[in-house]
């Protein structure tokens, strides 16, 4: 059987984007370590929020989808898109391992002519640097001669329903001409834009510039928090004045510290990358600095909201954290900062429950029911709209509010807010 399309990795963006090609009347090969979420995925039940199992049973019912565990059906595959994660290590240094893996897997079964793009977010050069030699050394093929080799950065952003995988400008760089041109005839035949790139670097240095753009300018807005709080400020009131202003200001917004598998992570990519050539990325490291601290100061915050307003101390209070998701109205946790504002609540004493709609259970917890009045603070740490925020606080006996999502609501000695 011959496939149109495989993708290595049945995750947030590999099934997403075997749905989005299937939709496009392509046959698509997933391929996944798993053998349990193989096995659900064939009988078109998904673990992913953004497709579910109504939107993939039809396409795994009549085979336009197919999961193995397979790597050499890879063989038969025109193109193979390579989705898997890049974390980072203890050290935050990045960590290709899976990447690796996976490439010396399928190198075996690389055919001529056969199309292979890295999807995966990383560090300018790993597609030439560490993606090519592995295929070359294990298919005795050389890319760009014997098959093509390009880099589409994957631009995911989970629950959003305006800019899908399909409607997302996608990005392609070919080590060459002639390689990103097939890579983007690929992605044409599914997505709706595509902007090729000189080179596969160029590639992966763009989505880093995406989420780099975004952890910097989320700096700014929690350093500014942390000011106004001293200044006693509404920090949301001065970023919606200033988002009035129709040009040259962007608005972003403050919250309890950044989450998701890309802005909390990309810029250590650059940053490690960069070292290469003697360059310190201070900007980007501070940036880095002023989020990772969030939760802490979200701890100080709430533990000064305790000592004011309820003349509690955290040890030995309860403690509700509203939403642990990374953002809102999905179930995505990772490097989500609640996990962070839990430890440290615990550390200092508090017992600590969770409620999230999204998130039934993680870490050994179970989201409780909501019962505000049962809690000495309620601290919203992720704003689902699914929540009547308004009954929150007048159920509550004291809370803090990481997200605005009172705004409308507040009580004076009652809500207190970043």
């Amino acid at each position: 059987m011959t496939w149109d399309v495989a993708v290595i990795g049945a995750g947030y963006v590999g099934v997403p984007l075997a749905y989005t090609f299937a939709d496009a009347g392509k046959r698509v090969l997933l391929v996944d370590v798993q053998p349990g979420l193989v096995e659900a995925l064939n009988r078109g039940e998904s673990h992913i929020e953004d497709v579910p199992s109504e939107k993939l049973k039809p396409f795994t019912d009549s085979g336009a989808i197919t999961a193995t565990t397979d790597y050499e059906q890879l063989r038969n595959a025109r193109a193979v898109l390579i989705a898997l994660p890049t974390p980072l290590s203890m050290q935050r240094e990045p960590d290709l391992s899976i990447i690796e893996g996976a490439a010396r897997t399928f190198a075996p079964f690389v055919q001529r002519d056969q199309v292979i793009v890295l999807e995966s977010t990383t560090w300018p050069g790993t597609t030439r640097e560490v993606l090519q030699p592995i295929l070359e050394e294990g298919s005795g093929l050389k890319a760009g001669d014997d098959f093509h080799l390009a880099m589409s950065p994957e631009r995911v952003d989970p629950g959003r329903e305006d800019w899908t995988t399909k409607t997302t400008p996608k990005i392609v760089g070919g080590m060459t001409a002639a390689c990103g041109e097939a890579a983007a005839d690929v992605y044409r035949g599914a997505m709706d834009t595509v902007h090729v790139v000189s080179t596969p670097d160029a590639a992966e240095l763009s989505k880093l510039l995406e989420n780099i753009f975004r952890a910097v300018n989320i700096a700014l807005v929690n350093e500014l928090a942390q000011l106004t709080d001293r200044m006693n400020i509404d920090v949301w009131e001065v970023v919606e004045a200033a988002a009035t202003k129709p040009f040259g200001f962007m608005s972003f917004k403050p919250g309890p510290g950044l989450g998701g598998h890309c802005i909390p992570i990309d810029p250590f990519y650059l940053t490690w990358k960069a070292r290469e050539f003697d360059f310190s990325t201070r900007f980007i490291e501070l940036a880095g600095e002023v989020n990772n601290n969030m939760p802490y100061f979200c701890r100080s915050v709430i533990s000064q909201a305790m000592n004011h307003g309820a003349r509690k101390s955290l040890s030995g209070s309860r403690i509700l954290v509203l939403g642990v998701a990374y953002k809102a109205d999905i179930g995505d946790m990772r490097e989500s900062p609640a996990e962070k504002i839990i430890h440290l609540l615990q550390n200092a004493g508090a017992n600590v429950d969770y409620h999230d709609p999204h998130v039934p259970q993680f870490d050994g917890r179970r989201s409780v029911a909501l019962r505000p009045e049962d809690y000495d603070c309620v601290a919203i740490v992720t704003a689902h709209s699914s929540v009547d925020y308004g009954d929150v606080v007048r159920r509550a006996n004291l809370v803090v509010d990481f997200r605005n999502a009172t705004k409308g609501h507040e009580v004076d000695g009652k809500v207190w807010k970043l």
